[in-house]
Parts: structure tokens; C-alpha cells; sequence
């Protein structure tokens, strides 16, 4: 077996623990997804000794098109650094860009040789970008 199915079945069976945690149940996900259960039973079995079968794409495609399972869980069966994120259905173009403008000129603040770090980026002004930062992800979310 090539190392790639054995990393897709170990994110599976990933998947199925921190779903028994959560409390998410295999017959809802197939119910809310149209896949058999005998199907999501082969990629996600309850034991843990028993090798998943591996799950096609289309099973994944087919997972987030119907939302059945949080993206956070799918985002498990991507490679380290990668997520799952939805691209956001409303967008307020006007508040983003004020965000994005608020966020620019403190940050061309914070590099300036009179402020409190000098050119540097001092905790103060990270704390502050960081805030001016997420109100950007807040506009288009």
C-alpha cells in the first residue's frame, strides 16, 4: 500500500474518533449527505482495528457540497498547512475595503521610526493590527 492511502485512511479514522467526540452520528452524516450508510460505515467504522476503506473524492465533494460534516472535520483529510474554508456567500464590499484601509494605515503607523518598536512592529501595535486584522476577516465573512 502506497504511503498516500495509508495517510488518507489514518485522517479518516481521525475523523471518525474526533467525530464519536463530538458526538456526531454516522447515520445522521449518511442521511444529510444521500450516502449509504453501509458506504459511510466502509470509510469511517466505528472500530478502530478495522482498515477504512478509502474515501474517494467524490465522497468528500459530495460531503461539502451537503454540509453533513463540519469543514474543520474535512479539512483533516488535507495535508498540514491546508483548511477548508468556505468563501463567504455576503459580502459587504464598502465595510471590507474601510477595514482593509484601517488595517494598512496602522500598519504603515507601526513602521514608522517614532513609533513605539521604530521601525518594528512593537506588542502594543501587534496587538492592535491583529484586532484591525480580524475586523477584515469580520467584513467578509
Amino acid at each position: 500500500m502506497c504511503d498516500g492511502s495509508r495517510i488518507v485512511r489514518d485522517r479518516q479514522r481521525a475523523i471518525r474518533r474526533e467525530m464519536d467526540r463530538r458526538g456526531i452520528h454516522l447515520k445522521i452524516v449518511a442521511a444529510d449527505s444521500g450516502i449509504s450508510p453501509s458506504s459511510m460505515a466502509s470509510y469511517f467504522p466505528a472500530d478502530a482495528s478495522v482498515e477504512p476503506a478509502q474515501m474517494p473524492t467524490g465522497v468528500l465533494f459530495t460531503l461539502l457540497e451537503t454540509k453533513a460534516l463540519p469543514d474543520d472535520l474535512l479539512s483533516l483529510m488535507l495535508p498540514a498547512g491546508f483548511q477548508i474554508v468556505r468563501v463567504p456567500e455576503d459580502v459587504d464590499h464598502d465595510e471590507a475595503a474601510q477595514a482593509m484601509h484601517d488595517y494598512l494605515a496602522a500598519k504603515t503607523a507601526a513602521h514608522h521610526p517614532d513609533s513605539p518598536g521604530g521601525r518594528d512592529i512593537a506588542p502594543c501595535e501587534d496587538a492592535a493590527l491583529r484586532t484591525k486584522l480580524t475586523a477584515v476577516g469580520s467584513a467578509a465573512a
